[in-house]
């Protein structure tokens, strides 16, 4: 698992382009996971994500994935789950306090961010984790999230078109004037 760790961030950028194809896939599944149920979906995928990112990440199934903030190195493998940043034990050339034949967890995650495109989000500081979602689909969430986001955004241009043509309306109520109607005939018997 260790070396799949540190292969992750050796190539954190093509994982960063698969999370992001993820991502898409999570979000335009939202309509269908929505009529199955997310309740419904949450077990299979949890389990699908725990056997994919346990392989690729060794990831500890936290809930509130940030790999993708981190270099593609999971802050949860650090002994002491330190979520923004290195302790102040960090050995000479990189390795743990706790677990001196381990290279630590956040230098890891700082040569995974400089490869990545979204690297400066390692600068960002993460809230601390939500032990009632471990174990939980941090992909699955995300998906949601991100779909209902956009969905709001997408409401709030319509919404905000609807206002503005009413107010067009009232401030110029016809583009020309209205012709007279026309006299109806009524048919000869």
């Amino acid at each position: 698992m260790y070396r799949a760790r540190l292969f992750a961030t050796r190539h954190a950028r093509a994982f960063e382009r698969l999370y992001a194809l993820l991502e898409r896939v999570m979000v335009a599944l939202d309509p269908v996971f929505s009529r199955i149920g997310y309740a419904r979906v949450e077990r299979p995928v949890a389990l699908v994500e725990r056997g994919v990112k346990g392989l690729l990440f060794d990831c500890r199934m936290c809930g509130q994935c940030v790999l993708s903030s981190t270099g593609m190195s999971c802050p949860m493998n650090c002994p002491k789950q330190l979520r923004n940043g290195p302790c102040g034990g960090v050995r000479p050339g990189g390795f743990c306090e706790v677990r001196p034949a381990m290279r630590c967890v956040w230098v890891e995650a700082w040569n995974g961010a400089a490869r990545m495109q979204g690297g400066d989000r390692i600068h960002e500081v993460m809230p601390p984790v939500d032990r009632t979602l471990e174990g939980s689909s941090a992909w699955l969430r995300a998906g949601r999230e991100k779909a209902a986001a956009l969905r709001e955004a997408r409401d709030a241009g319509r919404s905000t078109m609807a206002r503005a043509f009413a107010g067009a309306r009232v401030i110029e109520p016809t583009s020309a004037p209205l012709a007279d109607e026309p006299s109806v005939r009524e048919p000869r018997h």
